[in-house]
């Protein structure tokens, strides 16, 4: 106990001597309420900085993973091969990286281009899809003045080196169907995006029909389901292509084949009866534009027979058909026989980030579709970021540029939003556990 005394007199005199020293009660409330607001206020600037830190080294280890996955196209091993080429795949659905790219897009074209010709089955089908989104990556680079090594860095000229070996596969017996497919849908996408000539693109349109018109007559689909995912892919890529058509154009061209798309409406496959009936959708629609009295079969044809078929199609409840094919098919075909029959056009809205973008034409659904096929869970991104997207889409400029300060400040204001709710969340919760506190307060 005589410690104890000890310590009493040693703080009873420490407490006289800061007594002796004239201070003020306000002076000494407000010199606290600057220190802790100058120690927030660098708190919260230490975490500003330090995530801007941990995104700029998050950044250089994504490029340094990037740059490994581009070394390893070009390796021994099949299998690392393969792995290499969808990891750049899935690095390039990730993120709008086009100035990293350019430099690097002979070496990715090439090792693209071996895969290809001498790779098998699954390489074939991922150097084909990433063929697809390194055209998508460079032709928004374009936008912005990358030009590479000369034209050399455009989407055009990376097309042009791989629509060769992209032909031959596409057409290849031998080919697995998958990596065919995938061809298909890299020969549509990639011809929509570099943007060549109309001769070209109805070159590669006939190129298209020799596959999908076999969907017809064979009987392969039935017991085989990659066959049928080769002519649904071969249609959905011709229909991507005709939206770029002129509406004159289409209405000669449709008015002479289009009937002959009514019979793959019978098709065994749903993926080809939906390609068909969205392909019929936009064909209509175009052939419209330009008469408004156009017609399936051509000038004079009575639409009956397919009025007939698309409703069974949006009414089917056959019970062969699986539960969830049903369900899809019926959904698709009412709005392709709503707008056949009575000019309703869609009217889908989608939301990304701040924006949103409306749907309210076949030719721009079945762009949006055929993006997302290739994009992915990226879709939104590219819709943000993509010059190329944004500019097809008519999205104008980026958001993020045009208000680049509130972006910045917003780590900073949801720091202090949780700070203020937290501080609340604190005084209301230590009111309900203690009424004696609640009273002093």
């Amino acid at each position: 106990m005589p410690k104890g005394k000890r310590r009493g007199n040693k703080s009873g005199a420490g407490h006289k001597s800061r007594q002796d020293v004239p201070s003020s009660d306000e002076d000494s409330l407000d010199n606290a309420s600057i220190i802790s607001n100058f120690s927030e206020s660098r708190s919260v600037m230490d975490e500003g900085n330090s995530e801007e830190v941990d995104e700029q080294t998050q950044e250089e280890v994504f490029e340094e993973k990037l740059k490994e996955a581009i070394d390893g196209i070009n390796q021994k091993s099949a299998q690392g091969r393969t792995m290499s080429l969808e990891a750049v795949s899935k690095a390039f659905v990730k993120k709008f990286i086009p100035e990293f790219i350019v430099d690097r897009r002979l070496t990715v074209t090439d090792g693209i281009e071996r895969s290809l010709r001498k790779g098998r089955g699954a390489e074939q089908a991922a150097a084909a899809h990433l063929a697809s989104l390194l055209c998508l990556q460079l032709g928004g680079g374009d936008s912005l003045g990358l030009g590479g090594d000369g034209a050399g860095g455009s989407a055009d000229q990376a097309f042009r080196d791989l629509r060769p070996v992209l032909i031959t596969l596409a057409n290849d017996g031998s080919t697995t169907y998958p990596a065919r497919a995938k061809c298909c849908m890299a020969l549509g996408l990639c011809s929509f995006v570099s943007g060549g000539e109309l001769q070209e693109v109805v070159e590669l349109m006939c190129t298209l029909e020799n596959i999908f018109w076999l969907a017809s007559s064979s009987s392969v689909q039935a017991s085989n389901p990659e066959a049928a995912t080769l002519y649904s892919a071969a249609l959905s890529a011709w229909g991507l292509l005709l939206t770029l058509m002129a509406p004159g154009d289409v209405y000669s061209l449709m008015g002479r084949q289009l009937s002959r798309l009514v019979t793959l409406l019978e098709s065994a496959s749903l993926d080809v009866r939906i390609a068909a009936g969205e392909a019929i959708a936009v064909a209509t629609e175009l052939g419209r534009i330009h008469d408004a009295d156009f017609t399936i079969g051509g000038k004079g044809c009575d639409n009956e027979d397919l009025i007939e078929t698309l409703r069974g199609l949006a009414t089917d409840s056959h019970k062969y058909r699986a539960k969830k094919d049903r369900k899809q098919q019926r959904s698709s075909f009412r709005d392709i026989l709503h707008f056949v029959e009575e000019g309703e056009q869609p009217d889908v809205q989608v939301k990304f980030g701040q924006e949103m973008l409306s749907l309210d034409t076949w030719c721009r659904k079945k762009q949006y579709d055929a993006f997302c096929q290739v994009l992915g869970p990226g879709m939104n991104l590219h819709l943000t970021e993509n010059y190329l997207v944004r500019e097809i889409f008519e999205l104008g400029e980026r958001v993020s540029l045009l208000n680049g300060a509130v972006y910045k400040a917003s780590k900073l204001e949801r720091h202090l939003m949780n700070a203020a709710a937290f501080k609340a969340r604190t005084i209301l919760r230590s009111k309900n556990r203690d009424k004696r506190s609640a009273t002093a307060m």
